[in-house]
């Protein structure tokens, strides 16, 4: 009867309302719209956590929250392929981490920092390993230290071209591998170190 019929439009309706996909490249501006609204929103966790009651109830639970969105903000960065948005979200997550005393948390932003800056600007991503660095020997960590000092290394070597820079991170890289024992990681170093200081030598000569 009625009835019926009156149900069967509203499933024709219905089924006329599902969203079309998206193109990739509107995603992407999306994604990065989403991204510049959730810095912002973190922004205010942050102000709001320093306010005098709040410090007393619950900041440290506002400063979470916003470096969740500092990470979930870069993550969409790197999807719209913004590097240094990206490389500054992941390091906004470093320093409120550090505030809340997560060294390993923090240390793991100023890394997933640095591989992003790398894409787009070298030497913030050389500050932004540093900083990992420091955390890591800190915490006694010289094998991670080690490698991220290669990877410092690396980006002297190809983007900045300064040879002496980069002999003296694969230099670092090899002492910490030595106090650690591992001889065939640090001897890989002492190879490119030698290798770069016999280049060096022929361009003085």
């Amino acid at each position: 009867g009625r009835g019926g019929g009156r149900r069967r439009r509203r499933r024709r309706r219905l089924r006329l309302r599902r969203p079309r996909p998206r193109p990739a490249a509107m995603d992407s501006t999306g994604k990065e719209r989403e991204a510049v609204q959730l810095m912002a929103e973190a922004e205010k966790r942050v102000k709001g956590s320093h306010s005098f009651l709040r410090g007393l109830f619950g900041g440290n639970t506002r400063v979470e929250e916003a470096c969740e969105m500092y990470t979930r903000a870069a993550n969409m960065f790197k999807i719209a392929k913004n590097w240094s948005a990206a490389g500054n979200a992941f390091c906004q997550a470093a320093k409120l981490h550090m505030q809340l005393q997560s060294k390993h948390d923090s240390a793991t932003s100023f890394v997933d920092a640095g591989n992003a800056y790398k894409k787009a600007d070298p030497q913030e991503a050389i500050n932004c390993l540093n900083a990992a660095i420091d955390i890591y020997t800190d915490m006694g960590r010289f094998t991670i230290a080690a490698k991220h000092h290669i990877t410092i290394a690396e980006i002297y070597e190809a983007e900045l071209v300064d040879i002496e820079k980069a002999i003296a991170h694969y230099e670092q890289a090899a002492d910490y591998y030595k106090g650690e024992e591992s001889n065939s990681s640090a001897n890989k170093c002492l190879l490119k170190v030698a290798a770069y200081a016999a280049q060096l030598e022929q361009y003085q000569k």
